[in-house]
């Protein structure tokens, strides 16, 4: 059965970067991505690298320049997975395609493992079922230990959250519903979208705190929806723009999500940096 790495939830769950320990072994050997069961399936060798979270991980061909991903950046990978009796259950290199996804979106192991990472490294990692599926997940997806290798192709950095992320600057215009908005770039043509048109935007949202929630820019695609069919601010907001315009919001709870929604949800204010590309009558 073809698996292929499945999101956690909507919203990653991010962890920090932890460096591999000093001394670690860094094969000299040229390495190549295939889809060969490793001779080290069963358990992680007593040379690797292990972080507090039980993650294990050995670099097989050093990468380029000193850069590493964050979690909410995202990035371009090659990758074969086996189960610890040696079972190829996913590989990218099979496919001959690689994949691309932001880092947060994913299982732990991998947010955690590939922040370790530089542009063209390849490393094996062991992650152990807690930063994985679990043991008996069910659903086609493989339980238990699991073993990557991952060759880092590319990083593409996330949205940076804005100097203003924490509150709106005085200059900032607000609207009777506590809406406040700034104009970043100037649109053309004077036609607004109408609350009943489908609208064409790119965006990134960030909470007061500047933890990137999710980004359009970042998935590299555009979306389009009925603007009556969103969440408050939006539906407001986006009928002040023309299309070319680029408008940064901050918008309350009340016209958000509310301040403690759950299911993953962001709560509180919300700011957001919106483009609107096209109106759909």
């Amino acid at each position: 059965m073809k698996f292929t790495i499945l999101p956690l939830a909507l919203i990653g769950i991010t962890s920090s970067a932890i460096f591999p320990a000093a001394g670690e072994e860094v094969k000299t050997a040229p390495f190549t991505m295939t889809t060969d069961t490793p001779s080290d399936v069963k358990a992680a060798p007593e040379d690797s690298a292990k972080t507090s979270s039980g993650l294990a991980s050995k670099v097989l061909k050093k990468g380029t320049g000193t850069t590493k991903p964050d979690a909410a950046d995202t990035v371009t990978v090659h990758y074969s997975g086996w189960t610890t009796d040696g079972k190829l259950f996913d590989s990218s290199v099979k496919r001959g395609q690689p994949t691309s996804f932001p880092l947060a979106n994913v299982i732990k192991g991998w947010t955690e493992g590939l922040q370790l990472m530089t542009e063209g490294e390849i490393r094996r990692f062991w992650i152990p079922a807690a930063l994985a599926y679990g043991e008996n997940p069910g659903d086609g997806r493989p339980g238990g230990l699991l073993v990557f290798d991952v060759e880092l192709i590319s990083i593409k950095a996330a949205p940076k959250a804005p100097a203003d992320v924490k509150e709106a600057p005085a200059d900032a215009e607000k609207t009777a519903s506590g809406l406040s908005s700034k104009l970043l770039v100037k649109g053309k043509g004077e036609t607004h979208p109408a609350a009943t048109d489908n609208v064409s935007v790119h965006y990134s949202g960030w909470t007061t705190d500047g933890k990137l929630f999710d980004s359009s820019v970042s998935r590299g695609q555009p979306v389009t929806f009925p603007l009556n069919q969103v969440i408050p601010g939006w539906t407001e907001g986006v009928q002040l723009m023309v299309e070319g315009e680029k408008r940064r919001f901050w918008i309350p709870a009340a016209l958000a999500y509310g301040e403690n929604p759950g299911g993953g949800r962001p709560g509180g204010v919300l700011v957001f940096d919106v483009e609107l590309l096209k109106i759909v009558k």
